[in-house]
């Protein structure tokens, strides 16, 4: 993997990308060490229909391209310039064909389904935008289809995919953690499977000061209405005998 210029050089697969960056987009000087992780751990399969979630400047949808064909991948960002230099580099790589949209989310490539989803999610300081990326997720996968994720924070993404797949495998690679989960043929599983428990902090010092006045507030409440609850039974008041 080299640079030269605005230019990353990328041999994976038994092929080479050159792919352009930009300074304000992630991993803009070599190819991001997660994506490649995940490209190491995933199967393709000849057949395989791909969505390339959050492409950047497209370093995973345009070597699955080229390993399949760009007819088989689509890819989607929500930021426009990493839209745009990813039509710049499905040219300078010879795949001018590949559908790229500009979007948040999934849900932007419908009506399409697809076998096989690979997504880097990025950092966030609670876990909507994931929770959202996983869900709508499972919704466009076909039967059988599989959900790629690489990420550095595993309980909560594990936990997650197993709720709505109904199971999870994990592997560790170069200092990543690579998360599969498959769809199985039958009853919707994201409405069957346990709830999480969402673990992230509230984002503000304020925001947590408010919830912990109002645990306190419902605490107080609480016990003055099981102190009333068992005075009503007894007939006696608290403190007194008969």
């Amino acid at each position: 993997m080299s640079m030269d210029g605005n230019l990353v050089t990328v041999n994976i697969w038994n092929q080479t990308l050159q792919l352009a960056t930009d300074p304000r987009l992630f991993s803009p000087r070599q190819a991001d060490s997660g994506s490649l992780a995940m490209l190491e751990q995933v199967e393709l399969r000849p057949d395989d229909r791909v969505l390339d979630l959050g492409c950047g400047y497209g370093l995973v949808g345009l070597a699955v391209a080229r390993a399949l064909t760009a007819q088989q991948v689509v890819m989607v960002d929500i930021d426009p310039l990493a839209v745009s230099l990813a039509r710049q580099n499905a040219i300078r790589n010879g795949c001018p064909d590949i559908r790229i949209v500009t979007g948040d989310g999934p849900a932007v490539a419908a009506p399409d389904s697809f076998s096989l989803i690979l997504c880097n999610p990025p950092y966030h300081t609670d876990f909507a935008v994931p929770r959202r990326l996983i869900e709508q997720s499972f919704q466009l996968l076909q039967d059988g289809g599989r959900l790629y994720l690489v990420v550095k924070r595993l309980v909560w993404y594990q936990k997650k995919m197993a709720g709505v797949f109904g199971g999870v495998q994990v592997r560790e690679c170069h200092g990543y953690y690579v998360l599969w989960s498959e769809k199985r043929p039958g009853p919707i599983q994201a409405a069957a499977g346990p709830s999480i428990k969402e673990t992230a902090k509230p984002s503000t010092r304020k925001h947590r000061k408010r919830l912990q006045e109002a645990k306190a507030r419902k605490s107080s409440r609480n016990a003055g209405i099981k102190a009333t609850d068992k005075t009503s039974r007894s007939g006696r008041h608290p403190g007194k005998t008969q």
